[in-house]
């Protein structure tokens, strides 16, 4: 498959074997089951067949992988293997000498690194939380220190501290972080521009998860593997590794309708039909069909995983025919102004109300609360609104449309700046509705704001997160 200009391919649907209808019938099934997607990207033969986004999203802008992450991090593994930097039989703790406990664990001595790939450790639970939790930031010593109750190789249980400490092997092996020590061997071959990791205190790349990517990266990776390694003529991954990643390295359940029991490889699900995914929560996900010489990658907002799978099961597996399709001009005119027209529903329900020029930039003082938020103000200006939320040490503005999408930037998320788009709409005269939606991220939130005379009374949801306690406050002098 040759690319031009870091993009890939275009075609067809019909032209590579799926019919247009198919492809219409699974956005259809997405949407009566209301499965929130924000991106999609069908390749059939090497050519992308079918790409939208659910505006606000779009194609240029970079989307949280969570443990799609996992995926690139094995993967660097592969690359230092074949190069003989390690060995996947090498023990764990004998790259961390002063780090480990005094006394080794029989289990302990016996994990290797094929056993971090295959979440295999011989942990009974994540290491996760206590390692992210450490006073010291050394993640590598926590998750050492751990009980080791199993023999490795024997018991699955899913570990983003095991991904971590592939990270942190692969820098002290390389003496480069995992985006550095990919660059030239996967990013810049694959055309793979701005990707950014998270770092831990210590400066490992967290490996597990924290690597932002465009839709169109996560394709190019997937396509990579279907085609086993080989990227424009050139192989870029040993096919062997390729192989042994992708099967099942060790069970994770009885298999039947869950595509969470039907094995895993090295940091990928093994899925019915014979396909294999990396994917992470709220629904990031690259899907490799080897049998049907096909991809999928899509990013999401929602906790229906199975649910997503299920649909492309039932509408785009099957519909993949072995030769081309006559062309059906009326059916792909269909899908392109579907795909074209794809949008998350913005809530516009009253645009004004006859409050507001009552309750314009008065500050309000919160009750306590879980987030530490200690005071809102609202200013009314003409066809946008601006929104002022303090905490003890920090004040966030966030400009939000009537009725429409603005865009901004705000540190209201987590720490770091992220692009935010924010729309604001009247639910009834006295309730105030602030939709906020976190585009490099699967998160949006909706803010839902009730005035009586000085009093507030504040309730947000999430689209995936538990929804927040309610907050309160009055109207200050």
């Amino acid at each position: 498959m040759e690319m031009t200009n870091l993009h890939l391919p275009r075609s067809q649907p019909e032209a590579q074997g799926i019919p247009s209808t198919a492809v219409i019938e699974f956005l259809n099934a997405v949407k009566e089951s209301n499965l929130e997607l924000h991106s999609l990207m069908l390749l059939r033969h090497g050519q992308v067949v079918a790409e939208g986004w659910w505006k606000p999203y779009a194609s240029d802008i970079p989307h949280m992988l969570f443990s799609l992450s996992k995926s690139f991090t094995s993967t660097a593994i592969g690359f230092a293997a074949s190069e003989g930097k390690l060995s996947l039989d090498d023990t764990v703790v004998s790259f961390f000498p002063e780090d480990a406990p005094e006394v080794i664990e029989p289990n302990l001595s016996a994990m290797r690194i094929r056993h971090l790939l295959m979440m295999g450790t011989g942990h009974d639970k994540d290491t996760t939380t206590k390692m992210t939790q450490s006073e010291d930031g050394n993640w590598a010593k926590v998750f050492l220190h751990d009980p080791v109750e199993h023999v490795p190789g024997t018991h699955f249980v899913y570990n983003s501290g095991a991904t971590y400490m592939l990270s942190a092997i692969l820098q002290k092996v390389t003496g480069q972080t995992l985006l550095e020590y990919l660059q030239p061997r996967l990013f810049e071959p694959l055309g793979i521009e701005g990707a950014t990791w998270e770092s831990c205190p210590l400066g490992i790349h967290v490996g597990g998860w924290g690597l932002n990517v465009t839709t169109e990266d996560i394709a190019k990776f997937s396509q990579l593997y279907l085609q086993k390694g080989v990227w424009n003529g050139q192989c870029l991954l040993q096919e062997s590794w390729i192989e042994e990643a992708t099967s099942k390295q060790i069970a994770n359940g009885d298999g039947g309708e869950s595509d969470w029991a039907q094995g895993y490889g090295y940091q990928f699900w093994r899925c019915r039909h014979g396909v294999y995914r990396g994917d992470g929560a709220f629904g990031q996900f690259c899907i490799v069909m080897p049998e049907q010489d096909a991809v999928l990658a899509m990013t999401s907002g929602t906790n229906d995983l199975q649910g997503v799978l299920d649909a492309v099961w039932d509408h785009l597996l099957p519909a993949m025919e072995p030769s081309p399709l006559s062309s059906d001009e009326d059916s792909l005119t269909k899908l392109s102004e579907r795909l074209q027209g794809l949008a998350i529903q913005l809530p516009r329900l009253q645009p004004d109300s006859p409050l507001e020029a009552a309750i314009s930039g008065k500050n309000y003082k919160l009750d306590d609360n879980e987030q530490n938020w200690k005071g809102i103000s609202i200013t009314f200006i003409d066809n946008h609104a601006v929104v002022v939320l303090s905490k003890e040490d920090n004040e966030y503005r966030i400009n939000l449309g009537r009725g429409e999408w603005l865009e901004g930037i705000t540190g209201l998320l987590q720490d770091g700046d992220k692009r935010v788009v924010s729309s604001f709409t009247w639910e009834q005269e006295d309730t105030l509705l602030l939709t906020l939606r976190f585009i490099e991220t699967p998160f949006a939130m909706t803010s839902r704001i009730l005035f009586d005379g000085d009093k507030i009374v504040m309730n947000h949801k999430s689209n995936v997160l538990p929804d927040l306690a309610e907050i309160r406050g009055r109207m200050t002098e």
